[in-house]
């Protein structure tokens, strides 16, 4: 570990093979409100990571603007100004400069704007060399919205994105979309993806009390994080590459857990970041195709379910085949 322009970078090497995907995640927080400041913040991470010889660098749900809190009119007067199009230059100036050499994309989330007046988008989107980074077959929108996200946010218009790369097939969740097994599902097993991206603002508070058995927990959340991670990866026989926002927000004071980190399609934890300080991770040359190969060399679990079940329809839904 050692610190670089303010930041904790823990870098490590998975194989000596450099023709392999370099992935970099910035465990960070955004500062709320303040767009100028996490614009700022961006840029220097990505920089970091670019130096380091990184493929794709990936950031926390909402790192542009930081979360929602309570007071609407407030939340929603910044937010106008925070949304992905009124930074439009910056990207494509600032950010988008960084891409070359190692570096072929810069993962980001941020807030676009809906047709429906005061209505946005939590859209995720990838910062390469073509321009057209917020085109629809380009970005994904969080599907499932918890508590306060409905007040001011969208559902997606389509359940998944699909982007090809020479590391692999790379699919996308936010944050709670990653809590429904149907969407891994239909990822790992209808469009075959080798690695789900995951972007998240992922708190730690919740409580669960079982007095019977002497057990209680006060981060319960950010415990299901670290729960599911392993279960669904290895259950879905694919890479989650997940990068998660930490640290407290800047107006209720609420906790994110960080924990960004890669999992293995064995449900293997193979880093993962501080659950309370800011900290870039890089880990190098990860065979995402290999593994996965090594992993349904063993036990094919798509192919033995395809063996029971076929897909209903032209959607991503399965029925028993009793035929």
């Amino acid at each position: 570990m050692e610190t670089v322009d303010e930041f904790l970078v823990a870098e490590r090497s998975y194989s000596d093979d450099e023709s392999k995907l370099s992935v970099g995640l910035a465990n960070i927080h955004a500062e709320v409100p303040d767009v100028e400041a996490n614009k700022d913040k961006i840029l220097r991470a990505a920089s970091i990571f670019r130096e380091r010889g990184v493929n794709i660098a990936v950031f926390p749900e909402l790192c542009l603007s930081g979360y929602f809190w309570d007071e609407h009119e407030d939340c929603l007067a910044y937010i106008r100004e925070a949304v992905t199009e009124n930074h439009a230059d910056w990207i494509e100036n600032d950010l988008q400069a960084l891409i070359g050499d190692d570096l072929e994309a810069v993962v980001l989330n941020n807030l676009t704007a809906a047709k429906e007046p005061d209505r946005f988008f939590n859209r995720t989107f990838a910062v390469g060399r073509d321009s057209d980074y917020l085109a629809d077959e380009n970005t994904y929108d969080k599907v499932f919205l918890p508590g306060i996200e409905k007040d001011y946010t969208q559902s997606g218009r389509d359940d998944r994105l699909v982007l090809q790369t020479r590391h692999g097939r790379l699919g996308f969740t936010t944050c709670y979309d990653y809590l429904f097994s149907e969407l891994l599902r239909e990822y790992s097993m209808v469009a075959e993806v080798d690695a789900i991206v995951q972007i998240a603002s992922w708190r730690a508070a919740g409580s669960r009390d079982y007095p019977g058995m002497n057990l209680r927990t006060d981060h319960y959340y950010g415990e299901l994080w670290d729960y599911v991670m392993p279960a669904s990866s290895a259950t879905n026989q694919i890479w989650t590459i997940a990068c998660n926002a930490v640290g407290r927000h800047g107006v209720t004071g609420s906790s994110f857990w960080g924990g960004s980190g890669i999992w293995a399609p064995s449900g293997h934890c193979l880093i993962q970041a501080s659950r309370e300080n800011e900290e870039l991770v890089i880990v190098h040359n990860v065979d995402i195709e290999g593994a996965q190969d090594s992993e349904k060399d063993d036990f094919d679990y798509a192919f033995d379910f395809k063996q029971i079940y076929r897909p209903l329809g032209e959607g991503g839904t399965f029925t028993r085949d009793m035929s």
